[in-house]
């Protein structure tokens, strides 16, 4: 049977992550211990603390929930204690915790790069007015057309699928005023959408000075080639092994749509059809009932008291 880890990406942290893994595992405390001594104060207080104990506005700044993710997600990895993978994938900043769990960069490496992701989309978000609108019920042409008919309302701007999430749920980025009007079209045409409580526009245009940052990280970051498949958001297809394609394809995917119910579609018709979900939540098990039923996904938000060491 496959052995294919899927890992959660930002919006699935919560006060408390990884404190029961902590409890029932010494591999995940060292790993949270390892990424206090690496970070010290740069969050504003230990990352376990805030973590553990918050403040929530503290957790959920995009410049704290990255790494936190990052690494409760290891954390849960390590406590598990299974084999090598021989496929992972993640939604987004996941994809950074399947890039390490395929040893394509050190723990540290990675938490530097997800730490300075946050960072830079953080400020990306401060610098322009942007925001998300999740929409329900539309197919990808269907979400497209209806950014193309708010910008013509609006003679210009920004507005794009960012995040499709599963066959009916698409998360469209852009212009605040953009959001706000595609909101109003879809009750004027029968559609639901939710205004998302987001920091900015994530997975578009409004990111590329956050993508310019990144690329220099990147460059500077050690990589190898995956010792397993990594599927990527951007081409919902495995990245290569040149390493140079890793780098390119991540600097892509801050101002590209995350292709996470292709990709997943994609897995489980390659015969990825029993996957194991990373702490914290359980957000991807929902989205794959979504996208495929035959496939099976087990979350582990908190630790089985079969697997504590």
């Amino acid at each position: 049977m496959s052995n294919t880890i899927i890992c959660p990406g930002q919006g699935a942290q919560a006060l408390g992550m990884g404190r029961a893994w902590c409890d029932a595992s010494a591999e995940a405390k060292a790993t949270f211990d390892r990424a206090d001594a690496f970070l010290g104060d740069r969050l504003g207080g230990s990352l376990s603390s805030i973590c553990f104990d918050g403040p929530a506005d503290t957790l959920n700044r995009t410049d704290v929930s990255q790494p936190a993710i990052y690494v409760c997600s290891i954390a849960s990895w390590h406590g598990l204690g299974q084999p090598a993978p021989d496929c992972t994938a993640g939604l987004s900043l996941g994809e950074y915790t399947a890039m390490h769990l395929a040893g394509v960069f050190s723990f540290e490496d990675g938490l530097h790069l997800v730490a300075e992701r946050g960072r830079l989309m953080q400020a990306a978000a401060e610098a322009n007015d942007g925001s998300m609108l999740a929409v329900m019920g539309l197919d990808v042409e269907q979400a497209r057309e209806l950014c193309d008919e708010t910008i013509a309302a609006l003679g210009g701007g920004v507005l794009v699928p960012a995040n499709l999430n599963a066959p009916g749920q698409i998360v469209l980025s852009g212009d605040s005023v953009a959001c706000a009007k595609a909101n109003e079209l879809c009750g004027a045409h029968g559609h639901r959408a939710t205004p998302l409580t987001v920091a900015g526009a994530f997975h578009s245009a409004h990111m590329q000075s956050a993508a310019d940052g990144l690329a220099e990280t990147l460059a500077e970051t050690a990589m190898q080639s995956p010792t397993c498949g990594v599927w990527s958001n951007v081409t919902a297809t495995p990245h290569e092994s040149c390493v140079d394609s890793i780098r390119q394809r991540l600097v892509e995917q801050l101002t590209s749509p995350v292709r996470w119910s292709d990709q997943c579609a994609a897995m489980v018709e390659a015969g990825h059809t029993s996957c194991t979900e990373l702490a914290p939540g359980k957000v991807l098990r929902g989205l794959m009932r979504r996208i495929n039923r035959d496939a099976k996904v087990t979350s582990h938000d908190e630790p089985d008291p079969t697997h504590a060491s």
